[in-house]
């Protein structure tokens, strides 16, 4: 057989391995177990009842009534399952609705998806409405993911099919969301969204599946007669090694879009590669697409081989050479077979080489683009007597946290993602992946690298280096043991009953870190996003600053610069907020809401409280307004003998958050009010002679705070003498 007749051989060939390869996988239960629910087949690692499914995360209960299917005990209704990877389910939908002069209806909806998330490639975050803000909430840390802002004056301002902010708006999801809150509010006040009733008497937000709903401008109206939207979230084995996830004759490999692993089939295999025996061989024998045998196909366990009866040719005609007919057959194909192995090996080779060449240019330009040979200039002029921060290699950063792996992360902030990483001789670190960087302020960038590196306070997260080489930089830093100052306050997970001696001395030593950023450093910093979450402790309960994605340098002839507004919701200073002038004051009414928190264990921003005292700040300036302090102050730190220090931490948080910057402490003033307090604390002299020396050691309180800061403090003094304290 010449070459040209048996090109078409080898073409066909490839059809076949990719018709194989795009050959779906069969839906399959364990044996003995109920594999459908309505019209659902329910495939393992899924499965109803005990013993039919591989752990909790993958139980499925089938509501006899409605013969539905719902994901676990938490009633999510289930529309698909695919062995890929993913499991479609159906999307609460939050709303606001007016009439006349009230809010008739109100829903901020939630999900808690715990072994999943949401895939960030196959859904959107949508709202509809013409006066419409909708928010995409973290749930357990009540952090803000995404928003979105629809506005519109009539119904016919929008478009059928568009979803530009006009009557509907659509923004990307994050990745590795797992659980969420939706909320939608009006933007305007009553009044306003009044004007819209007629058309428009509610607003809608929600997650969806990417196509599957298509915005009409009839919406604005009657919304709520749609009840069902499809999610698509991403799943994964985690509760098994890679070699324990999959069945026989199958392969396991890592999912991109969520931690844990996922099955295919082998080649040559189709089936459930999930169970035991899931993937059964493919008789390609038995369809012409599958095999290219022009005679004899014959059937082997994950492939089939092809031959012509003794003493053919390959047209099927007789041949009294058989033997030597076969004998020039298998010469050519082997000959045939070498070329094309040599051909392979010389194209791999040459693919690996400009890829790998293409990496090292892409790694100079990152480098280069991020500042690195600015960097490398200014580290090369500075004191060797001065630990220089160190520049990383990706490959070293890659080693250290094994490839990024979603199991090393340890946080996520508003700023970037933080890895647990492990360099050479054991020394943990935190890796942070900044979000992005201003190539307008690349020079700043560099020179906040080099300051911060020169940082040495005990209370301040020390960064160690950082790496150029990506499209992003990465930072890294000390690692610190004991989790966040937010997460020992709030979280259920680990929670404590923190001491007053010790929220005392985190106040102190935060304001401290403050006050030398402030005022100590070659050029003044502001942290620009204090917040309970960027306060780190070691075991002994240390506090440590960290994250200083947001920090700005202050010129140190200017006392204030103009920016444009960042940080986060509840410790924003209102006069940065409105005016966009960021000044060291900014971080002292930041630090006046972490203050509050301390004294009354309550988050910052919380919509499970009511709307009058969903803000922190604002509810502890009407308590103590109203004379009303003791109700919202932490039970755990009203304890025999701190009452009085409890006072004048309150006095020194209402400083710290009077509107006017001018009217506030420097961090300096707050520092020195604070070791005051904590030595007094370290005092334990009884009688008259422990008031004489706390008076003494506390000196004219608050003189640098202007007005009566002790009025409505009464109730708080009348529990004291109630309760005996």
């Amino acid at each position: 057989m010449t070459f040209h007749k048996m090109l078409p051989l080898f073409l066909l060939l490839t059809v076949t391995l990719a018709a194989i390869a795009a050959t779906p996988t069969s839906a399959q239960g364990l044996p003995g177990c109920r594999h459908s629910c309505g019209n659902l087949t329910i495939p393992y690692p899924f499965g109803i009842g005990k013993g039919c499914y591989l752990d909790e995360w993958f139980l499925i209960t089938c509501d006899d009534y409605s013969n539905k299917p719902f994901l676990g005990t938490n009633h999510l209704p289930v529309l698909n399952i695919s062995l890929n990877g993913e499991l479609q389910v159906l999307s609460p939908i939050a709303y606001d609705c007016y009439n006349k002069s009230v809010r008739s209806g109100h829903n901020d909806p939630w999900m808690r998806l715990f072994n999943y998330s949401i895939s960030y490639t196959r859904n959107k975050f949508m709202a509809i409405g013409c006066d419409t803000n909708a928010y995409l909430m973290h749930f357990v840390e009540n952090k803000y993911l995404t928003d979105c802002m629809s506005i519109c004056v009539t119904m016919n301002d929008s478009e059928n099919g568009l979803c530009s902010g006009i009557g509907c708006c659509q923004t990307p999801i994050p990745q590795g969301v797992s659980d969420f809150k939706l909320s939608v509010r009006s933007m305007s006040n009553t009044n306003g969204h009044m004007r819209m009733l007629d058309f428009n008497p509610c607003s809608f937000a929600f997650v969806v599946e990417e196509g599957k709903y298509n915005f009409s401008k009839v919406d604005l109206y009657n919304f709520s007669n749609i009840e069902e939207l499809p999610l698509v979230l991403d799943w994964a084995i985690r509760s098994r090694t890679c070699e324990e996830a999959c069945g026989n004759n199958s392969k396991c490999y890592k999912s991109d879009n969520i931690s844990g692993y996922r099955c295919n089939c082998s080649e040559g295999y189709q089936g459930n590669p999930y169970l035991p025996n899931g993937c059964q061989d493919i008789n390609e024998c038995l369809s012409p697409e599958l095999n290219m045998c022009t005679n004899v196909c014959h059937n082997t366990e994950g492939n089939f081989t092809c031959s012509y009866p003794k003493g053919y040719h390959g047209d099927g005609k007789r041949n009294g050479k058989g033997c030597v007919a076969n004998e020039i057959w298998l010469k050519v194909t082997v000959g045939i077979g070498i070329a094309i192995l040599v051909l392979v090996v010389a194209c791999s080779w040459l693919y690996w080489g400009i890829k790998k060449r293409n990496l090292v240019q892409l790694k100079e330009k990152f480098f280069r683009k991020n500042g690195g040979l600015i960097l490398q200039e200014q580290l090369s002029r500075m004191d060797s007597s001065v630990e220089a921060a160190k520049i990383f290699t990706i490959e070293e950063l890659k080693k250290a946290t094994n490839d990024f792996d979603r199991s090393m992360i340890i946080g996520r902030g508003g700023f970037g993602i933080v890895y647990k990483g492990v360099l050479p001789k054991n020394k943990v670190v935190a890796i942070k992946k900044s979000l992005g960087i201003d190539q307008s302020q690349l020079d700043q960038f560099v020179n906040e690298v080099i300051v911060l590196s020169q940082i040495n306070h005990r209370n301040v997260v020390k960064i160690l280096g950082c790496c150029l080489e990506t499209e992003v930089p990465l930072l890294v830093y000390e690692f610190i043991t004991n989790g966040t100052l937010y997460q020992h306050l709030h979280e259920v997970s680990r929670i404590s009953s923190i001491p007053w001696e010790i929220r005392l001395r985190v106040a102190k030593e935060t304001a401290e870190a403050l006050s030398y950023l402030h005022s100590a450093t070659s050029i003044p910093i502001i942290h620009r996003d204090i917040k309970s979450t960027n306060i780190l402790l070691d075991n002994n309960f240390t506090a440590k600053v960290s994250d200083f994605g947001a920090s700005r340098l202050i010129p140190l002839d200017k006392t204030q610069l103009t920016t444009m507004v960042q940080g986060t919701l509840g410790y924003l200073d209102p006069e940065y907020f409105y005016s966009s002038q960021l000044s060291e004051k900014s971080d002292v009414y930041s630090f006046g809401v972490v203050l509050v928190e301390l004294l009354t264990g309550k988050k910052a921003i919380s919509f499970e409280r009511p709307e009058n005292e969903r803000n922190l700040a604002t509810c502890f300036i009407c308590s103590v307004k109203e004379n009303r302090l003791s109700l919202i102050l932490d039970d755990r730190i009203m304890n025999e003998g701190n009452v009085n220090q409890i006072r004048e931490v309150a006095n020194l948080a209402q400083c710290c958050l009077r509107y006017k910057g001018d009217e506030r402490p420097s961090m300096r003033e707050v520092a020195m009010e604070l070791e005051g307090l904590t030595r007094v604390e370290k005092h334990l002299w009884a009688g008259g002679e422990a008031d004489l020396e706390n008076e003494l050691l506390l000196g004219n309180t608050m003189e640098f705070c202007s007005g009566n800061t002790t009025a409505g403090f009464s109730s708080l003094e009348n529990q004291s003498a109630v309760s005996g304290r």
